[in-house]
């Protein structure tokens, strides 16, 4: 059954990308672009990898298509044609398709117990993560401490991105939405926008704070945190206008944020040599190394945590504060 509502997904994917590709109202194109998303979503759900499919609900199907559209509002609804033929186009879609197609035939079968991944790393992994980090989720033990520099790299490239947003838009801190009259009311006089979205802000941000600090037991962490937080300032902004949620969290606050938290992961590392260990070795942060490992994931994950949501929030701001169309 469950194989059958996988086909059933994975055939409203290629729907869904052929018509992103066919259509030439960019609006349609968001919408379904975030529609795509959902179904990603439900794929990796499918695929028992909950952890990827949180942040892929909250940054493709939630803050990615707010983005969009905020930039959208900057250019024409429509697409403008191109004078470019489509056969080289066509040509290279074959081809690509073919090599990706013939790339499967070495896949191993789904859930094959037999597995390269199966038969060398996950056993070490699991063997292990009891004893070294001794947390239920060994995901968040492969990526907090076993991965820390793999994930400490993601973080500084959230960081230069929002670095990058803000150069390229030329968004000074400190201005804020006032000039930006397509945010500024927000939906106040829709009301249930109003009223839905006021019942959901609170619980979103709760969720938030679960996942956040529940990394270590269940799907979760700092990445789908940062996520789903930075969604429901966003729900805040849209409902009440730019200017109050830049008052409830001003770009200093948000720089703070992505800054404090890229420099809290390496810090934490710093903190371990000066200990007498390795970069990201946690285990010096406490007598007990297993108590030292919790201390020092439950501080990555904070920075993680903080440098996401900061950054998703300013580059929603930068998008948010372009007056006029270009």
């Amino acid at each position: 059954m469950i194989i059958i509502f996988a086909l059933f997904l994975l055939s409203l994917l290629v729907i869904t990308a052929i018509a992103i590709v066919r259509t030439e109202n960019l609006f349609v194109a968001v919408m379904l672009t975030s529609i795509f998303s959902l179904l990603m979503a439900a794929n990796f759900f499918i695929l028992d990898a909950a952890d990827v499919a949180l942040t892929e609900a909250a940054v493709g199907a939630g803050i990615t298509t707010v983005i969009f559209l905020s930039a959208l509002a900057l250019t024409t609804e429509r697409e403008k044609s191109s004078r470019l033929g489509s056969r080289m186009a066509l040509l290279v879609v074959a081809v690509l398709a073919m090599l990706i197609i013939y790339a499967t035939f070495d896949k191993p079968r789904l859930g094959d117990p037999e597995a390269p991944v199966h038969t060398h790393l996950a056993p070490w992994y699991l063997e292990k993560t009891p004893e070294y980090v001794d947390i239920p989720n060994v995901v968040t033990a492969v990526l907090g401490s076993f991965r820390g520099y793999d994930t400490l790299g993601e973080v500084f490239v959230v960081f230069a991105a929002c670095i990058g947003v803000l150069f390229i838009l030329g968004v000074k801190p400190g201005e804020g939405a006032a000039a930006v009259p397509s945010y500024g009311s927000g939906l106040k006089h829709h009301l249930i926008p109003q009223v839905v979205g006021r019942l959901l802000i609170p619980f979103i941000v709760l969720f938030g704070l679960y996942v956040q600090f529940h990394g270590e037991y269940g799907p979760g962490g700092g990445f789908q945190a940062g996520a789903i937080i930075a969604t429901g300032v966003i729900l805040y902004a849209l409902l009440e206008g730019e200017a109050a949620a830049l008052r409830a969290l001003p770009h200093r606050v948000l720089l703070a944020l992505v800054i404090g938290g890229a420099s809290l992961y390496g810090l934490v590392g710093l903190v371990c040599i000066g200990l007498g260990g390795n970069f990201l070795d946690y285990s010096v942060l406490s007598d007990d190394p297993v108590a030292g490992q919790h201390l020092g994931i439950l501080l990555i994950e904070a920075g993680v945590g903080m440098a996401v949501c900061g950054a998703l929030l300013s580059i929603f701001h930068a998008f948010a504060a372009r007056p006029g169309r270009l």
